[in-house]
């Protein structure tokens, strides 16, 4: 690091606007209620007292307790269990964020194209006789480029990005809730959604979600819709006064995105009433977001009494600021997972685990390590958007691969909370579970949780007779795993064992 480096370091009102990028999906307000109307909000609620708060308390714990470790989760589960078991967790949840990567280099763009367009018009873009999917793919190419080399600059650089995305996202929350309580205004405080009773919490309106599968598959939703807060992990090390500012930081986050999700559903309710204005055909899961939050903006020119054309041109330019709010809001998220999980793997484990100078640290950054990720992102844009059918089909693969192994760490790292309890000397300025028995509640409670999603993620499948998509999501953990494990024990065999004989036969 610089001499300057304390002016670098990250102030509590930026690392809550990173953990926010990272977890909070603006979206997935619109798909909640989309999916399951208010009953959406009760298992939000759920999920947030069995997953997200109490494993966020853990996070909090955890960053407190390492302030001072550069590796994040890796060094985290490391010291509380052992290095091979850390390895496989960390190994597994950065293989998933690459193909997460690759595979926003592409979707990215849509709601750029809302914000330019008004709708999405990618599936027509051409270019030089590329077809969208081609031109797609280069754009993506061009993106993870000049994300790494922005990147590369310093943690400076990714910050100012991440809040500009962060704010973007606060301000889409703001219109959300002014305009939503203006519509209610001129309603005469009644909602477009009405709530008949307490059934109207727990059915949905949708036709598609009246059955306990589907019920359990929108569970599944909720929870996945709270993960990522550990990504923040790696930037304890790069926190002002990180013993206080990072669980004050990851607190107030929790708390934040857990009341808006359940705020913002039932806002949605206040403008839109789910049979008149979403059961259309030309609605879907892909632009509900979009199509809600132009119905938004018809219903605030109404308000304000306009006609219907300047209803719907409000409409249009809500729908617009959404489209950019959310683009700004990726463009946050990719900053930090470009570079948060690259960072924990490559300054926790080893140096001489990776090949070559792969490990090196340049001003804070691991440069090389980046650049070659960038080029291994590259190569799957390339062979996705360029190789056909056949390319576009492993791809899909490998996206059902890494869905579980996305969340599995989740459960390493709340499994080893337990051992990082029990280290006595592992000193804990910070702490939420002061008993042992809070602590195994705490640990059940969320390993259940992430458990029972990725059960149900692995079966839900099959339950619609496609086998082969079940199979691919048990795989992913698997083949990660094996490959971690083989790595690791490489590397325990050329140095750890070879330099313990090495020094028996001194």
């Amino acid at each position: 690091m610089s001499s300057n480096s304390k002016s670098k370091k990250l102030t509590l009102l930026s690392l809550i606007l990173m953990i926010f990028t990272s977890v909070f999906g603006f979206a997935n307000m619109p798909r909640s209620f989309y999916l399951m109307g208010y009953g959406a909000i009760p298992w939000y609620i759920l999920s947030a007292i069995t997953f997200f708060i109490p494993y966020a308390f853990m996070m909090a714990e955890y960053g407190a307790a390492f302030k001072d470790e550069k590796g994040g989760i890796y060094s985290w589960m490391e010291k509380s269990v052992g290095a091979k078991y850390a390895f496989m967790g960390t190994f597994m949840w950065y293989a998933s964020y690459i193909i997460w990567m690759v595979n926003i280099c592409s979707t990215l763009w849509i709601p750029l194209s809302n914000a330019i367009f008004g709708k999405d018009t990618t599936s027509s873009w051409g270019f030089l006789g590329l077809n969208s999917t081609q031109v797609l793919g280069v754009l993506g190419i061009v993106w993870i480029i000049f994300v790494t080399f922005t990147a590369s600059k310093g943690l400076e650089k990714i910050t100012k990005i991440t809040s500009i995305g962060g704010s973007a996202v606060a301000l889409l929350n703001i219109v959300l809730l002014i305009s939503a309580i203006i519509v209610l205004i001129a309603n005469g405080g009644h909602l477009a959604e009405p709530i008949t009773s307490i059934k109207s919490f727990v059915h949905s309106p949708n036709p598609s979600y009246q059955t306990p599968i589907s019920v359990l598959a929108f569970i599944v939703f909720a929870i996945f819709g709270y993960g990522g807060i550990e990504v923040v992990g790696g930037l304890v090390d790069e926190t002002e006064n990180a013993e206080v500012t990072f669980p004050k930081g990851i607190t107030i986050s929790a708390i934040i995105i857990a009341i808006g999700y359940s705020i913002g559903i039932f806002l949605c309710g206040i403008f839109t009433n789910w049979n008149t204005a979403l059961s259309s055909k030309d609605v879907n899961i892909g632009n509900i977001a979009y199509s809600l939050m132009h119905n938004l903006g018809y219903q605030l020119g109404h308000s304000f009494g306009m006609n219907e054309a300047s209803s719907i041109l409000v409409g249009d330019w809500i729908a617009r600021f959404v489209g950019l709010s959310m683009f700004l809001a990726l463009t946050g998220a990719f900053f930090t997972l470009c570079y948060s999980p690259l960072k924990q793997i490559i300054e926790g484990t080893p140096k001489k685990l990776w090949p070559g100078n792969l490990a090196e640290i340049k001003d804070g950054m691991p440069i090389n390590a980046m650049r070659v990720q960038c080029i291994v992102v590259v190569i799957f844009i390339i062979l996705v958007s360029f190789g056909g059918d056949v390319a576009a089909k492993f791809f899909n693969k490998l996206i059902l691969m890494t869905n579980v192994a996305m969340t599995m760490p989740y459960v390493f790292l709340s499994t080893a909370f337990i051992s990082f309890k029990k280290k006595t000397e592992i000193k804990k300025p910070f702490e939420v579970y002061k008993t042992k028995k809070s602590t195994l509640i705490a640990t059940i409670v969320v390993t259940f949780t992430i458990a029972f999603a990725n059960f149900f993620t692995i079966i839900e499948p099959a339950t619609k007779g496609n086998i082969s998509d079940t199979l691919f999501s048990i795989i992913g953990p698997v083949f990660f795993i094996i490959v971690a494990i083989l790595m690791y024990n490489s590397y325990e065999k050329k140095y750890i064992i070879k330099g313990k004989n090495k020094n028996k036969t001194l």
